[in-house]
């Protein structure tokens, strides 16, 4: 008996869709975040962020992270981080980026990531922080300055009981700065996963 020739054709495009990697997997790179409290991986969310991962990918793929510390730790809100060096002094920067949290929607839920800013909305550099908790006071609320929120853009996926343990390191106040870690929470590097690596944090 011959077979269907549509059938034959629907087969064989089956079989090649099989063998092409996810597309969504794909679409969401993760970063290995090495922290002297053991490792952290972050998944990223291009699609709705686009201009902040991109943003964050280049401080990654330029080294940026390694040699920098958690500066800003409160236990029950967020951990902050990437922009100081132990002495507390900041790292040269690229320039500010657009605030996204508007259009990507995403919330400052627990294990989100999110980019730290000063009191102008579109002044984010380097810095990142995560959340410890759902903190909905941070999220877009409206297109005033006091309402545009901090755009999240990423999430934990692996390590969140290391930062949990990051939130519980003892604070102080140090060079004018209030909830420094008294011993530094040390970046020791943050690098982009492989695919295999990626999966192999989905086990």
């Amino acid at each position: 008996m011959k077979a269907c020739p549509i059938l034959s054709l629907l087969l064989s495009a089956v079989a090649v869709l099989a063998q092409v990697p996810d597309a969504r997997h794909q679409a969401k790179p993760r970063v290995s975040i090495q922290t002297s409290y053991g490792p952290v991986v972050i998944e990223l969310e291009p699609s709705l962020a686009p201009a902040t991962v991109e943003n964050f990918l280049n401080y990654v793929k330029s080294g940026h992270y390694s040699g920098t510390i958690f500066h800003r730790v409160i236990d029950g809100f967020m951990i902050q981080g990437g922009g100081f060096q132990e002495n507390m002094t900041e790292k040269e920067v690229s320039a500010p980026i657009r605030n996204e949290s508007k259009a990507d929607g995403l919330k400052n839920t627990r294990g989100t990531i999110a980019m730290a800013r000063t009191d102008e909305p579109n002044s984010a550099t380097s810095q990142f922080f995560i959340n410890l908790a759902d903190n909905p006071r941070l999220d877009f609320t409206s297109n005033s300055a006091a309402g545009i929120g901090y755009c999240v853009f990423g999430k934990v996926v692996s390590g969140m009981e290391n930062v949990d343990k990051i939130a519980k390191a003892r604070t102080v106040w140090r060079k004018g700065f209030s909830d420094v870690p008294e011993f530094p929470v040390r970046i020791t590097k943050a690098e982009i996963l492989a695919e295999e690596e990626q999966r192999g944090n989905d086990k």
